[in-house]
């Protein structure tokens, strides 16, 4: 006999999201490998191991793995709870970052020295302002999205942005930006709304321009983008060598080693803003369009699991986490082959660096307990 009382589907442990841990284990194999290329030879020239950065880096992709897995078994409910103590320890990191415990280099403070390892806090509030904001929308109600709402979504981003723009962290700021974009429309809200945020972002970036708050080296960035035919040998220089990488890699690549951009040291920051010309190079389009394929099927299943998460903080979560993975690769090949400026996003699980990775390994996982605990009505969520 029926009571009349509706029972929401319960959540199920389901098996691991494979695509998901195929796609990312690739691409982190991949990325070893190009470190290796780029990197042996230069080592072996001054006498040292031809290992020494992929071993490295390598130790970072086993304690990432490590923390996929840890995060996986950490129920998504838990995250919810963890969400304040996270994004309150990122802020605290960040203010860290600048006091006499943060270091320096080429004129950017964005690092906290452990001795033997550095840790950049600014990677890991990105994960913090995905799970705050993931908190803040997860109990929106369709297509009524509030504008006090809004302005709470703001103040969220604005506060690390704020310590972010002292480093200076231009690209992780716009990273910020675009993420919350994503999840306010993914939460419902309307394009009027959107429409209007986007001019009030138009108006302060003139506005910063106006008063020179951006940096001299920054100016010089979207100028020389605007000129890209000019200052090939200093402002311009990293772009057009880039360039030159990927047109000499053709359809299939100039073959592993056989770079002359890459084995002559030519890119400046190959192993991490600029690893993708290493790819293009040696791998040619064919090795470029593999890797974008394969960040393609992150991005496809992540939005796969936020459609198939049992709550509103699930659903955002996994959204926002595809929002950042889509933009550090769309950022990052735009920078590579000249359609956008150079900015210093590195590319996901490929760009050499402990803490980017970690932090990227740790948003996945989280995506993935996600997945494990998705409801088992297809649709249909739980209420909070």
């Amino acid at each position: 006999m029926s009571t009349g009382v509706e029972i929401a589907p319960r959540a199920t442990r389901t098996r691991p999201d494979l695509i998901l841990v195929f796609a990312v284990g690739a691409l982190s194999m991949l990325g070893l490998l190009m470190l290796y290329t780029i990197t042996a030879p230069k080592l072996e020239a001054a006498g040292l191991s031809r290992t020494t950065n992929v071993t490295r880096q390598a130790v970072f992709a086993a304690v990432g793995f490590a923390a996929f897995l840890g995060m996986s078994f950490i129920s998504d409910r838990t995250w919810r709870l963890l969400t304040p103590i996270v994004y309150g320890g990122s802020l605290a990191l960040l203010i860290m970052v600048l006091s006499p415990l943060g270091s320096s280099r080429q004129g950017a403070q964005r690092w906290i020295d452990l001795g033997p390892i550095d840790i950049q806090p600014s990677e890991f509030a990105k994960l913090a302002v995905i799970l705050a904001l993931g908190l803040l929308l997860a109990t929106v109600e369709e297509n009524r999205m509030k504008w006090l709402r809004i302005a709470k979504t703001f103040a969220i981003v604005s506060v690390p942005s704020a310590f972010i723009f002292l480093q200076p962290d231009l690209g992780t700021m716009l990273a910020f930006g675009f993420v919350a974009v994503v999840m306010l429309f993914a939460a419902g809200t309307t394009v009027r709304q959107l429409g209007l945020l986007l001019l009030i972002a138009v108006v302060a970036l003139l506005i910063a321009f106006e008063l020179d708050i951006l940096k001299e080296y920054q100016l010089d960035r979207i100028t020389g983008f605007l000129n890209a035919g000019e200052q090939t040998l200093d402002i311009n220089y990293n772009q057009n060598q880039s360039q030159i990488a990927i047109g000499n890699g053709g359809l299939f690549g100039a073959g592993l080693f056989e770079g002359t951009q890459t084995n002559l040291a030519f890119v400046p920051a190959q192993t991490t803003d600029f690893v993708f010309t290493a790819v293009g190079e040696q791998l040619g389009f064919a090795g470029g369009v593999l890797t974008l394929g394969l960040f393609l099927l992150i991005i496809w299943r992540l939005l796969i699991i936020g459609a198939s998460a049992r709550d509103g903080f699930g659903r955002m979560v996994a959204t926002g986490t595809a929002a950042l993975i889509g933009f550090h690769v769309f950022v990052n090949v735009g920078m590579v082959v000249g359609l956008l400026p150079v900015t210093g996003l590195p590319l996901p699980f490929m760009s050499e660096g402990g803490s980017f990775y970690l932090a990227m390994s740790a948003a996945m996982g989280i995506s993935h307990a996600i997945w494990l605990r998705r409801s088992r009505v297809p649709g249909e969520r739980h209420l909070l």
